[in-house]
């Protein structure tokens, strides 16, 4: 993973990802033919130089091509493009280029919903244009979407969780975009910071010589099960890893992913997982995901549309409590298409 000069003489390195979420559509409802896994190899390599970082592995299955980055993530199924990027990477950039390249080798030629979203960053001053303040990405952003809308969750001047999402009014026009019923769609996000030490020590070369080594000491392998799994350890610190479900497995539906990311750092170590695994209920997998981990503090999302197994999540978590953690903060929004929880917690005492 690439690092940034901090400035107290330890390299700092910024695990706060970027994601970038896209589905695409097509104006006359015809999206028999189309597919985002035809645009070429080569032609999503140039796309991620622009957005500075590049591929170290891939994984496929009848649903989605899953590939680790050198800062992170992208996962390309036939209509929903996801890029998650940590560090100093500039995914907002590759925004016009990927349009080009949807519409010459994949066919669609509408936007049919955006997640932009991000944690606040430890270092915004490191980062490069437009990605140092979340106005600046807003801007870039509404030159491609109309309907438009940036929110901020949680404390501005501590924890926070920044989104930008397509919210069309009422009665507009835009109703073409959601013909009948929208297929069940759902995320888990858990952005966790000040890690325990003896964890993340794992995910050092000094004491796990692969990444297989590191996913199974860890016990990131039995987070989800029926994950085929692609992982990586970097030189001397950090991991990725991308989860796909193994193709015809019993217990997953094959379009589901999951993926960790880890700056082990004790200096700024953040950790995050997010998965779209379909679930009435996610306390387990959360409550999974904090053991492995032992985080100081985290922020969770919740995302799910009308016709998902998790219709029910956003609301579940007002309810849940998680062992050591003490929850600060939780905020609920009802878009057009999805509900959300943003939930903050630290450990008792925070």
């Amino acid at each position: 993973m690439a690092e940034s000069e901090g400035s107290n003489g330890v390299q700092f390195f910024e695990g706060v990802e970027k994601l970038l979420e896209i589905w695409f559509t097509r104006a006359d409802g015809n999206i028999k033919q189309c597919d985002l896994r035809n645009i070429p190899r080569q032609k999503l390599e140039s796309l991620l130089k622009i957005v500075r970082c590049e591929v170290i592995s891939f994984v496929r299955n009848d649903q989605v091509d899953a590939y680790v980055l050198s800062e992170s993530s992208m996962f390309v199924a036939r209509r929903r493009f996801i890029l998650k990027t940590c560090g100093t990477t500039t995914p907002l950039q590759c925004l016009k280029p990927l349009m080009m390249l949807v519409e010459q080798y994949a066919g669609f030629d509408e936007v049919e919903d955006v997640f932009y979203s991000r944690k606040n960053f430890k270092r915004p001053d490191l980062q490069m244009r437009p990605h140092q303040a979340f106005e600046e990405e807003v801007a870039l952003l509404d030159t491609f979407f109309k309907d438009g809308a940036a929110y901020c969750l949680g404390t501005v001047n501590r924890d926070c969780w920044y989104l930008y999402t397509l919210n069309p009014l009422e009665g507009d026009n835009n109703k073409k975009r959601h013909r009948g019923i929208p297929e069940p769609d759902q995320t888990l996000e858990i952005l966790m910071s000040d890690l325990d030490p003896e964890v993340m020590s794992i995910f050092t070369r000094e004491e796990s010589s692969s990444a297989a080594e590191a996913t199974q000491k860890s016990g990131i392998e039995k987070l989800i099960p029926n994950m085929m799994i692609d992982d990586f350890l970097f030189e001397p610190c950090g991991y990725s890893m991308n989860g796909i479900s193994k193709s015809g497995g019993p217990d997953l539906p094959s379009g589901c992913y999951m993926t960790i990311h880890i700056t082990p750092e004790p200096e700024f170590s953040y950790v995050s997982f997010e998965s779209n695994v379909p679930q009435a209920s996610y306390k387990d997998v959360i409550s999974r995901v904090l053991e492995t981990f032992q985080p100081g503090k985290f922020v969770l999302t919740v995302f799910a549309n009308k016709t998902s197994l998790a219709a029910d999540c956003p609301r579940e978590l007002e309810k849940t409590s998680f062992g050591d953690w003490l929850r600060h903060d939780i905020q609920y929004c009802r878009f057009k298409n999805y509900d959300l929880t943003y939930a903050f917690y630290s450990k008792f005492p925070s």
